[in-house]
């Protein structure tokens, strides 16, 4: 009895890990999550853990005041997504993206990072 009961926790285990797998999830982003960084960046770049479609992904960074501060179309490089930024000043980002997995599973989230002290 304890055989077959450990062989369905290991099969259910297995499953629940492959479709924990089957999205693309941020892994790393430049500037880093919250973070503070001395100097304005010149661009945001997203790593996530699939490769993305293109066709279907964004970013958008904005403003404290909710003002666009990317240059809009970002490019991408298999599961990077990048986009430049106009000069910064310092104060507060929100970085929002959006992406579709080649798996087509869509993931969304957000972020914010500082420029300056």
């Amino acid at each position: 009895m304890r055989i077959p009961m450990f062989a369905t926790a290991v099969l259910l285990g297995v499953i629940a890990g492959t479709a924990a797998e089957a999205h693309a999830f941020l892994d790393h982003a430049d500037p880093r999550v919250g973070s503070t960084v001395p100097t304005a960046p010149r661009e945001v770049s997203l790593t996530y853990t699939q490769n993305l479609e293109p066709a279907f992904s964004g970013v958008e960074v904005t403003d404290a005041n909710g003002a666009r501060v990317d240059l809009g179309k970002p490019s991408f490089s298999s599961s990077v997504m990048r986009v430049g930024l106009k000069p910064l000043s310092p104060g507060a980002y929100k970085v929002r993206w959006h992406v579709l997995s080649v798996d087509t599973h869509k993931t969304e989230g957000s972020f914010t990072f500082h420029v300056g002290q």
